[in-house]
């Protein structure tokens, strides 16, 4: 269960034109129950906040996941994201990746450049700092999950493919993703419509092939991630929404 929240991020990636954050509300919350096989095996929690961030509108985003039950027991995950994203661009202006998995421990900071596109990374646990080379609109993982929900509905039609540069950790890494088609999703709010996208993974690293995740996302103007199921090179993932609050528009749920 290693990187639980962060494999949880990661599936919500895609990519568009810089554009403002209209689609998402201050205050917003988001739970979601993870499932390891049979097992509960953790809760992720993301929050949403409108602030100021260097004198510009920014939205301060914090993620938070933990393993609960028996996986807590033989392994603790407590693992802490944070992100200010720029209102007007969509894209980040400082990252904080901040987790604890088992014996392993990490506080990494970025500050991200996009003018020369440079970022800042600083390592807090070996108090090292250095400047790297980006890319033209890189995303954290964070930022990325947010970008994802200011596209326009028709930029996420059936059959599109997107391509985004995500930073994770100290690496930079490409993805892309699928919109595989539309399907029903029954939740314990009710059913949701969902459009099914297909992200494109690297095989043998983590997951089971190229194309072994799917996550589903509400079609409509909210674009909330409301199941994710992955097939792991060990068990399967499976994450549903739990809870939501202060979502702009009201979920179509029959």
């Amino acid at each position: 269960m290693k990187k639980i929240f962060s494999l949880f991020i990661i599936l919500f990636f895609t990519l568009g034109q810089a554009q403002k954050l209209d689609n998402i509300q201050s205050g917003e919350v988001l739970n979601y129950r993870i499932h390891y096989g049979i097992l509960n095996a953790g809760t992720a929690t993301l929050t949403t906040l409108k602030t100021n961030y260097m004198g510009q509108p920014h939205f301060y985003v914090k993620g938070y996941g933990r393993t609960t039950g028996a996986v807590r027991a033989f392994f603790k995950v407590e693992d802490n994201y944070e992100s200010f994203i720029n209102y007007k661009t969509g894209l980040p202006s400082y990252y904080v990746r901040n987790v604890q998995e088992g014996g392993y421990t990490q506080h990494l900071q970025t500050v991200f450049n996009h003018t020369n596109q440079t970022l800042i990374l600083t390592n807090k646990k070996k108090g090292t700092s250095e400047v790297l080379k980006s890319v033209k609109g890189v995303q954290d993982m964070l930022s990325a999950f947010y970008y994802l929900r200011s596209l326009d509905p028709g930029e996420l039609k059936v059959g599109t493919v997107k391509k985004l540069n995500v930073w994770i950790d100290d690496e930079l890494f490409p993805f892309q993703l699928k919109v595989a088609g539309t399907e029903d999703v029954k939740t314990k709010f009710g059913t949701i419509n969902c459009l099914k996208i297909i992200p494109q993974v690297i095989s043998g690293r983590v997951f089971k092939d190229k194309e072994g995740v799917t996550l589903y996302v509400s079609n409509d103007r909210n674009f909330v991630p409301v199941s994710i199921k992955a097939e792991l090179a060990v068990g399967s993932l499976k994450a549903s929404l739990d809870s939501y609050k202060n979502v702009k528009y009201p979920l179509n749920i029959k």
